[in-house]
């Protein structure tokens, strides 16, 4: 009888041994992070990579090509985080599609600009000129807000963070507004007067936003909160410990810095407490 306790308390101390081992070897898992991103030019992510591997996590960033596609390969748990998109974007994104992802942390705002390869200003846009402009819901809006910025033209009071060419108020010189997937919108410059890019576009496209727009949103802008870049994450990981530490890293001084230089300054990093980005959301 006695050798039957023994042998089952054996037993009973393997199997919590076993189980230990799992339960590490799953933690150790959640420890290697895959990031979906639209970009990774410049040194920032390796700095950050570098960072984040000091602190036990391995980062693997998964590149996308399309801004439709970070968000549901989220949702779809291809990912674990990613970071390419404003709250507007996001927040319009998730209500279509109905995708329970929430953002965890603030990265930067990087200022829209006009570009043109023809015009110093946008004074110097003609008449029935064609301007491009993303066609994404909040983007478009945003482009739209700034042609108004840039005094072409003007919008209706109720226009909203998701308006579109219809809430276009006065277009006094009758210009052709044409919306077009994002990332095309430096490839037609040479066949428009002007074209709305996002700055992240406008990298990618050999531009430095501060030196080559010909108009540029203001970043300090109030109303350009909603247009502040986000960490987003699943519902039920927005409290991981892992995750909120890539968020922290991301805030680095080093980190900050190589995001001024890799953008000559065309991207403001912002650091808001989540309890103060979740009012902006609202």
């Amino acid at each position: 009888m006695y050798k039957k306790i023994g042998l089952s308390l054996i037993a009973v101390l393997l199997f919590a041994l076993l189980s230990a081992c799992k339960g590490e070897t799953a933690s150790d898992e959640k420890k290697v992070v895959k990031i979906g991103v639209t970009g990774t030019d410049g040194q920032v992510w390796d700095i950050i990579k570098e960072k984040a591997a000091k602190e036990g996590i391995t980062i693997e960033l998964v590149e996308f090509s399309d801004y439709t596609l970070p968000n549901q390969a989220l949702a779809d748990k291809e990912i674990d985080l990613n970071a390419f998109q404003h709250i507007a974007f996001l927040n319009q994104f998730k209500e279509e599609h109905h995708l329970d992802i929430v953002p965890i942390g603030t990265t930067v705002i990087a200022p829209m600009g006009i570009y043109s390869e023809k015009y110093k200003d946008v004074s110097e846009i003609p008449d029935k000129a064609k301007i491009a402009i993303p066609d994404d819901p909040s983007n478009q809006a945003r482009a739209l807000k700034l042609l108004q910025s840039a005094g072409l033209i003007k919008l209706k009071e109720d226009f909203g963070l998701f308006g579109d060419l219809s809430g276009i108020k006065e277009n006094p010189k009758k210009l052709e507004i044409i919306p077009m997937v994002a990332q095309q919108t430096p490839r037609v410059l040479p066949d428009v007067a002007a074209s709305v890019i996002n700055n992240g576009i406008a990298g990618q496209a050999g531009f430095v936003p501060n030196k080559d727009a010909i108009f540029l949103e203001d970043p300090n802008d109030p109303a350009a909160q909603p247009y502040i870049n986000v960490f987003a994450a699943r519902a039920e990981d927005k409290d991981n410990k892992t995750y909120k530490k890539i968020v922290e890293i991301y805030h680095d001084p080093e980190v900050v810095e190589a995001i001024k230089k890799d953008t000559n300054g065309g991207s403001v990093v912002v650091d808001i407490p989540i309890e103060e980005l979740e009012d902006i959301i609202k």
